[in-house]
């Protein structure tokens, strides 16, 4: 397979999924005219389905975002394995849209909190098996990387999977709570110097051990 044929699929999965996201989001069918206090509450009364509409967009997009560095800039070739773990990958990428509208419609819940923070546990963990096979791999040429560099690759890969695991046991006290880990997680990715942040910490309490 030609690497730039498993690029377009990523894309269009990536595209598709972040699309249907949109589509749970329903307002209330009524009969007759209605009034715009009723329509306002209606809308009002989504903003679960809102909330984890946005935690699932940014989510994909983060990791759209570090699939195509290890697809297209860290791998200079692919095998028929990598392809492989691609699949499982894009697998649990698929999964979150019904992830997501189950996080939405049940948010009080920690049944439906734990099953979108496997989601993205499981998405996370296939996504840092592909780099780790990608950088291991005596069939795949890999770009030039620092040690520096690959510690902050894999913060940005596990640290929402490390923040999920949190919040499936913080989920039995307070789902709010969980789904404010959800946010964290994200935002980390997010944000430009996140993980430059993290590793002044880290290296901080390294030197005074």
């Amino acid at each position: 397979m030609k690497q730039g044929r498993l690029d377009q699929l990523a894309d269009g999965i990536f595209a598709i999924v972040m699309t249907i996201l949109v589509f749970e989001i329903r307002i209330p069918e009524y009969v007759g005219v209605v009034s715009d206090q009723t329509l306002l509450d209606s809308l009002l009364n989504l903003y679960p389905v809102f909330l984890s509409y946005l935690l699932s967009f940014s989510l994909l997009f983060t990791y759209w975002r570090s699939h195509h560095f290890i697809e297209s800039i860290l791998a200079k070739n692919i095998d028929t394995h990598f392809s492989n773990l691609n699949a499982i990958f894009f697998f649990f990428v698929a999964l979150v849209p019904f992830s997501s509208h189950i996080l939405g419609k049940y948010s009080y819940s920690y049944t439906a909190t734990i099953f979108f923070a496997l989601n993205i546990i499981l998405i996370g963990f296939s996504l840092f098996v592909m780099r780790q096979y990608v950088i291991n791999s005596k069939t795949i040429e890999n770009a030039i990387f620092t040690k520096r560099e690959n510690e902050h690759a894999n913060m940005h890969i596990l640290f929402p999977v490390g923040a999920a695991f949190i919040a499936i046991f913080i989920s039995f006290l307070s789902t709010n709570i969980a789904i404010v880990l959800f946010t964290l997680a994200i935002l980390f990715n997010l944000l430009n110097k996140s993980t430059k942040y993290t590793f002044f910490l880290i290296d901080f309490f390294r030197k005074n051990k």
